[in-house]
């Protein structure tokens, strides 16, 4: 089966269910460091990190790219959307910190398949034209985001399927609605991304995602699949005729499944059709 299952396109594109928050103020990065499961204090300014925000149960809300251009000025990178219900619910928990939560619609979010200009790896690059350059591939799979003010790149729906098919590749789930709080960071192979921490301090979902990690009581997590129509999140992955997972994240015939750590080769399907199980591509951690 070819590696290259995602149609690719050439050049940039824009991604129309990416959507921008920023959060800003003097104490803008000690508020992110006490909502969110990765250590932003230790991320160096002009730097971004993947990062998640979870319940107090430990299940994730939201997987996003969070930028430190300095100590008084984060973006937070949502691929799935959903910034204004999040700035809303993130507000409760400002009390007297000074710290402006605020979804950022002037800029847009573009995507290539294709080598970033100044930016490499965490180091994030301000171009010539004003666009903030992310690093979001490895080199044998470049790929490029750009955070734009103004910008005349196409949008194509191919082409944001092509770029959610490649996350799914990277091993990136892409929650829907459905799929939020139904997860631990470990059942989402979160780990793989470094997208969250068990050394920093307390944030809520803290001790449940600590606890699974020192005593090593994680029984499932990611599995890439390719199936034989499109699956749909939340969709059963069976084998031998019984249920042993959940699609948690799909994209055309691809699909991020929840399945058990010892699964048997062979004999999965979704939706009465077959899926095969691919391997992920390394290079997206930062």
């Amino acid at each position: 089966m070819s590696d290259n299952l995602a149609p690719l396109f050439s050049g940039l594109r824009t991604l129309r269910r990416s959507q921008v928050l920023g959060l800003s103020g003097p104490d803008a990065a000690a508020f992110a460091q006490a909502q969110f499961a990765n250590d932003v204090l230790s991320l160096a300014d002009g730097h971004w990190q993947w990062n998640a925000w979870l319940t107090a149960k430990g299940r994730v809300l939201a997987v996003f790219q969070l930028l430190r251009l300095d100590a008084e000025h984060l973006l937070l990178v949502c691929h799935d959307g959903g910034v204004e219900a999040m700035a809303e619910q993130l507000r409760r928990f400002v009390f007297r910190r000074k710290a402006i939560l605020s979804p950022v619609a002037a800029l847009s979010v573009q995507a290539a398949f294709q080598p970033p200009v100044q930016a490499r790896d965490a180091a994030l690059a301000r171009l010539a034209d004003g666009a903030i350059e992310l690093d979001v591939g490895s080199a044998a799979h470049p790929r490029t985001l750009r955070l734009v003010e103004t910008g005349d790149a196409a949008y194509e729906e191919t082409a944001e399927l092509a770029w959610r098919q490649s996350d799914l590749r990277f091993g990136l789930p892409r929650l829907d609605e459905s799929q939020r709080e139904q997860w631990t960071p470990q059942q989402l192979g979160l780990d793989r991304l470094s997208a969250y921490s068990v050394k920093k301090g307390c944030y809520p979902g803290q001790e449940i995602v600590a606890r699974t990690h020192f005593l090593g009581k994680a029984k499932r997590s990611l599995v890439l699949l390719h199936t034989a129509s499109p699956g749909t999140a939340g969709d059963a992955v069976t084998q031998a005729g019984a249920g042993i997972g959940t699609i948690a994240s799909s994209a055309g015939a691809l699909a991020l499944a929840v399945l058990p750590l010892d699964l048997p080769e062979g004999g999965l399907e979704v939706g009465g059709g077959q899926a095969a199980r691919l391997d992920l591509l390394d290079g997206l951690a930062r």
